[in-house]
């Protein structure tokens, strides 16, 4: 079993999806936590990965060293057309949150 951990920037974005795009997400994260499948994803170098969806959907996460193991941290999400800019604004919440 996996920790995951979230950011308020990242419970900000996910508030603001639809009920089926918020089910989408919360259905991955719970394949990450249950049997540590993370699917389509994608290391961004630094320390950064995403998990990707067809239809352009982005979520950035890091993995983090707990006292009791590994755990994931979800740093935000976002969709294709904004990535730069989310790419950029995750690797500012992961050097905020990076002990």
């Amino acid at each position: 079993m996996t920790d995951i951990l979230s950011t308020p920037e990242f419970a900000e974005w996910l508030t603001g999806l639809d009920p089926k795009s918020r089910a989408q997400v919360d259905d991955r994260l719970d394949r990450i936590r249950e049997c540590d499948h993370f699917g389509d994803a994608k290391y961004l170098g630094g320390d950064l990965f995403e998990l990707r969806w067809r239809r352009g959907r982005r979520v950035y996460y890091a993995i983090t060293e707990e006292a009791v193991g590994n755990a994931v941290l979800i740093l935000l999400g976002g969709d294709k057309n904004g990535q730069k800019r989310d790419i950029a604004h995750a690797r500012r919440i992961l050097q905020r949150e990076a002990p």
